[in-house]
């Protein structure tokens, strides 16, 4: 008979911590979670105070099965899943499969997979906490009945096969309102001054300057709205003299930022290493689990990644201060603790953070695949800048007056990196900008005066980084869920990501928001959802209950659900430049999983049905090639999941596929063999050789694509 069994979550997890406990204990996997809500029904019901049916799934059965066996015959059962809302849950449902009473099962919780943290957990086991299961359980179960409730609502008027969800039309409705405004926008023209001076004792540096004020008066945004009205001082300008008015220097710190939370990894992740939520928090997930390192065998690398806390352990601030002091010098150490800003930090006790700071990434590579490794690199440089003194510039603030009139003033600043400070570690965009040496009251020669353009700019679409931002200030879901609600409306196909890896709604997006604001306001309401995010909260610590929070949100829901399936008309875009060739009836556009096509108003009785406007103009712009992988087959345009694309006429016999390419109609001036692709990046738009990645040939493109049709293609058409 075993001593005691121990129940993780994952394999990867009890592997790691079976290496730091003897022969006395078993440590095995729940595989996730062991019990969930049906799928086939609802699964809550309102009518009994919101009692949830759960049932085994049936993959989960042999686990269950084995799971029962060994605790049987062991003398304890601990259950050890992750301190959240999440593991708590899974702790309740193993402790009610396995008949252990929740007020009595041991509860063993760690923010670290290491031999110290989970030795103390052992010592110190506590029991479930059910205010934390009943907050889990209310999530769960109020997404559930938004979801299953009002789902078929948008089948019936708009498309079978949509879902709303209660956090993820929130975010969706982010995206769209984000979209609406670019649409709605107006560019306004507008015109600064640019003064370049040089210093008569060094002219090899320009002094690059903005006019600022005029009489003393500081210019507004829109001062010059035109090229005219700024050319005319800027005649004026070029006839006088100026002189240095003014010189003021000064140091400036730069302080590090906190060690990462949730929230920020994510969104540093998306800024630097282009991963997305969903992928960071897999990868992080690795890390966290444990990892074979060498000689040092499995360990966890990283600290608990899901937690809104930036608490730092005494222990872990002290190994840093080792570890900074033995690589950078005494003199880049200083110890800081940061004050946490969520309300209700309940997810962990501490920061994202490497476990051991001795332990740095160039040590674990050979280990480590290059996303790993990556990701590893950005949580320690974090943690140890945390830990570092700040950097420190020189500046230099600069003052320019003309010497007639003393009436027109140019600024400029200069600035200089004195100390690196936590930068050695953590880099910050930081260029030197170097003025010469100058002193108040010195004559300056004037290079050149001139306008520049500009225009004003539209907000950007929401980033992956920018998105969770937005998530996190306004309060939809929870740093844990993020990746999952992200993740979703793209699967959905209610958002896509452009070409530069900013996301933009679809129609269908766009229908489906347009619905829930006008019959659903709550629903999409991002204070609504905030304050049943706080709801949620107050169940876990105790202040509120399961069935109270359920009922003040469904309870409305319901009525004005019953109410609108009865009052709302079926959305419809009519076509009204045609009518149906086989009855007369009008014609409308819709949507299926396989895109858009035109049908009959009058469907069952006609069952007329044509290609959209759309895939007809593509088919004559992208079709009607020879298929390169059958005798006789032509390429034509189909829809998927991810956009039309190019198919093979004999499909199913011939699977040739190839992506739609909006081609220049050049060939590559370096391979000869490809054909130039106009293309947009981050920086504009390009054109490419579509041999990519075999021809890297790549050059800006100065004239405008002769398709609107955007898409993400490598080149090649492809057998599956």
């Amino acid at each position: 008979m075993s001593k005691a069994l121990i129940i993780v979550e994952s394999p990867t997890k009890a592997k790691t911590i079976a290496r730091f406990l003897g022969k006395d204990y078993v440590v095995k996997s729940s595989m996730g979670h062991i019990r969930d809500l049906p799928k086939s029904k609802i699964g809550v019901d309102p009518a009994k105070d919101f009692e949830i049916t759960y049932e085994i799934p049936a993959k989960a059965k042999k686990t269950v099965a084995e799971l029962k066996k060994l605790a049987k015959s062991s003398e304890e059962v601990i259950l050890a899943t992750d301190e959240d809302r999440e593991g708590e849950a899974i702790s309740w449902h193993l402790a009610h499969i396995l008949k252990l009473k929740p007020s009595s099962a041991k509860r063993m919780v760690f923010h670290e997979i290491t031999e110290s943290a989970i030795k103390e957990a052992l010592a110190n086991p506590r029991y479930i906490d059910l205010n934390l299961v009943d907050a889990q359980q209310a999530r769960r179960a109020l997404d559930r009945l938004v979801g299953y409730k009002l789902s078929p609502f948008l089948w019936q008027k708009v498309q079978r096969g949509l879902s709303a969800g209660r956090v993820q039309s929130v975010a969706l409705r982010l995206i769209v309102d984000r979209e609406r405004e670019i649409e709605a926008f107006q560019s306004q023209e507008y015109w600064t001054i640019q003064g370049i001076f040089n210093s008569n004792n060094d002219k090899s540096l320009d002094i690059s300057s903005t006019l600022t004020h005029i009489d003393n008066k500081r210019l507004d945004k829109f001062t010059f709205k035109s090229e005219s009205e700024s050319q005319n001082l800027v005649d004026k300008l070029q006839t006088l003299s100026y002189k240095v008015k003014s010189i003021e220097n000064k140091a400036v710190s730069r302080n590090p930022y906190p060690p990462f939370i949730t929230s920020s990894l994510q969104q540093d992740a998306a800024r630097r290493l282009y991963f997305s939520a969903k992928q960071t928090m897999m990868i992080a997930q690795q890390l966290y689990e444990g990892i074979a390192i060498g000689s040092r065998g499995q360990i966890g690398l990283i600290t608990y990644m899901r937690t809104d806390s930036t608490n730092l352990s005494a222990q872990s601030i002290s190994a840093a201060k080792s570890e900074i002091i033995k690589q950078f010098g005494e003199k880049y150490y200083q110890s800081r603790q940061f004050k946490t800003k969520s309300k209700n930090a309940q997810e962990a006790h501490e920061a994202i953070r490497p476990t051991d700071p001795s332990i740095t990434p160039e040590e674990v590579k050979p280990f480590l695949d290059d996303k790993q490794y990556k990701l590893y690199t950005l949580i320690w440089s974090r943690f140890m800048a945390s830990q570092m003194k700040p950097a420190t510039f020189e500046t230099m603030n600069v003052v320019i007056q003309d010497i007639e009139s003393s009436k027109y003033t140019f600024s400029t600043s200069g600035k200089r990196l004195v100390f690196d400070g936590f930068m050695r570690v953590y880099d910050l965009k930081s260029e030197d900008v170097i003025l010469p040496g100058l002193s108040e009251g010195e004559n300056l020669a004037t290079k050149k005066i001139e306008g520049e353009q500009h225009f004003t700019q539209p907000p950007a679409r929401y980033s992956e980084s920018s998105l969770v931002k937005a998530l996190e200030t306004n309060a939809i879901g929870r740093p844990s869920t993020y990746a999952s609600i992200i993740s979703t409306i793209q699967t959905r196909g209610y958002v896509v990501k452009n070409e530069d890896r900013r996301f933009a709604p679809t129609d269908i997006g766009k229908t489906v928001t347009d619905m829930l604001v006008e019959h659903f306001p709550q629903i999409v309401d991002i204070e609504f959802t905030a304050k049943v995010e706080e709801q949620f909260d107050e169940i876990s610590l105790g202040k509120d209950t399961y069935q109270k929070a359920m009922a003040d949100f469904y309870n409305p829901f319901a009525e004005n659900l019953q109410a609108k399936e009865k009052t709302v008309e079926r959305h419809r875009e009519i076509i009204t430049d045609r009518v149906c060739p086989e009855c007369g009836g009008q014609l409308e556009l819709k949507r299926s999983k396989f895109g858009k096509f035109i049908a009959c108003t009058n469907y069952p009785e006609c069952k007329y049905t044509d290609k959209s406007d759309e895939e007809k103009q593509l088919q004559a712009d992208f079709g009607g090639e020879k298929c390169p992988n059958c005798d006789d087959g032509v390429m034509e345009v189909k829809s998927g999941r991810f956009g039309p694309f190019l198919g093979c006429s004999n499909y199913p016999t011939c699977k040739t596929i190839k992506k739609i390419e909006n081609k220049t109609g050049e060939k590559c001036p370096e391979c000869q063999i490809g054909d130039m692709v106009f293309k947009k990046g981050k920086r504009g738009p390009f054109k490419a050789c579509n041999r990519y990645p075999e021809c890297k040939y790549i050059e800006g493109a100065k004239k405008k694509a002769v398709s609107s049709y955007k898409s993400k293609k490598p080149t090649k058409a492809k057998t599956k």
